[in-house]
């Protein structure tokens, strides 16, 4: 799994301290947003040239990392 420490960051003075991709403004939930509403890979990296096929990855693996072991699905 790739180490979403090297791509992910927060920063205080940044986005009120959101996690965001390293060099960026973009938040992980602004990415995450993108995704879950459908947006493809390839669509968000088309419209976020900044942003690299591993920044996605570290999404991922970052929101596995904060749902591992603390999140039960409830009905």
């Amino acid at each position: 799994m790739i180490e979403w420490q090297n791509h992910i960051v927060t920063d205080d003075k940044v986005l009120v301290g959101k996690p965001v991709i390293k060099g960026t403004r973009l938040s992980v939930e602004f990415i995450f947003e993108r995704l879950a509403s459908g947006w493809s890979e390839k669509e968000v990296l088309d419209n976020y040239p900044r942003l690299k096929q591993d920044d996605i990855k570290a999404v991922h693996a970052f929101t596995y990392e904060c749902f591992k072991d603390g999140l039960r699905y409830r009905r």
